[in-house]
């Protein structure tokens, strides 16, 4: 039997009408080719399951012990896998670490990205690092501070990224323009960010995100004319 035989068995009938062999030329592909884009999808779902329940036992541990004391082995042995899973997943801990901030963060900003409700993305960044006090306040004492910020600046270039683009719809403003606009007012947003998380976020955050808006109310959109004004003059 031909290969194909050997693998679809249910259509050995049609190899032997050679009127039939060019259907089975295009439909053998396209079953495999769905097989193929199933099992993909299948392995990255058990990927982000084995993800993710290394987060939660990184934050089981973190909540007995600081980060420094925390080995591959204790993380693998309370999530009952293999230390060649793990490695296959993180390259160390401190990227599991990276993945459960950016992953945290990500999740609180769906559908937070636009002039009405960026302020709301906002608030819910805060949100999320509260809730995961404990992570957040135990990597921020147990690294480098580079990290964190790191982290944040992910989560709120992309936010603010995301206002702009929506601001100059209308525009033609060069993406370099675009992006010293989201880069500058970054900088602004972590870096209260991280003296509120400095201070032992023991300040109401709503607040500060209030006053953020306040600050911030139609200053984006006044830099995005300022950009375009000079622009022109060129």
């Amino acid at each position: 039997p031909s290969i194909c035989q050997q693998f679809f068995p249910s259509f050995s009938i049609f190899f032997s009408n050679k009127k039939m062999f060019p259907l089975i030329v295009l439909v053998v592909p396209l079953i495999y080719g769905y097989n193929k884009k199933k099992r993909k999808t299948e392995e990255q779902l058990l990927s982000n399951m084995t993800k993710r329940a290394l987060e939660e036992s990184l934050k089981r541990l973190l909540l007995k012990k600081p980060l420094t004391k925390i080995t591959i082995n204790d993380l693998t042995t309370d999530c009952g896998i293999s230390r060649m899973t793990f490695y296959y997943h993180f390259k160390d801990i401190y990227d599991l670490v990276e993945w459960s901030c950016v992953e945290d963060g990500t999740k609180a900003l769906q559908g937070k990205k636009t002039s009405e409700s960026w302020t709301e993305g906002l608030t819910q960044i805060f949100e999320a690092v509260l809730e995961n006090k404990p992570f957040i306040m135990n990597v921020y004492h147990s690294v480098r501070r580079e990290k964190i910020e790191s982290f944040l600046y992910k989560l709120t270039y992309q936010l603010i990224a995301d206002v702009v683009e929506e601001k100059c719809s209308r525009d033609h403003l060069p993406e370099t323009d675009k992006q010293f606009i989201a880069d500058f007012y970054k900088y602004g947003f972590v870096g209260i960010m991280l003296d509120w998380i400095d201070r032992g976020m023991k300040e109401d955050y709503q607040k500060i995100v209030d006053l953020l808006a306040v600050t911030l109310h139609g200053n984006i959109a006044n830099s995005i004319r300022n950009f375009e004004q000079e622009n022109e003059k060129i």
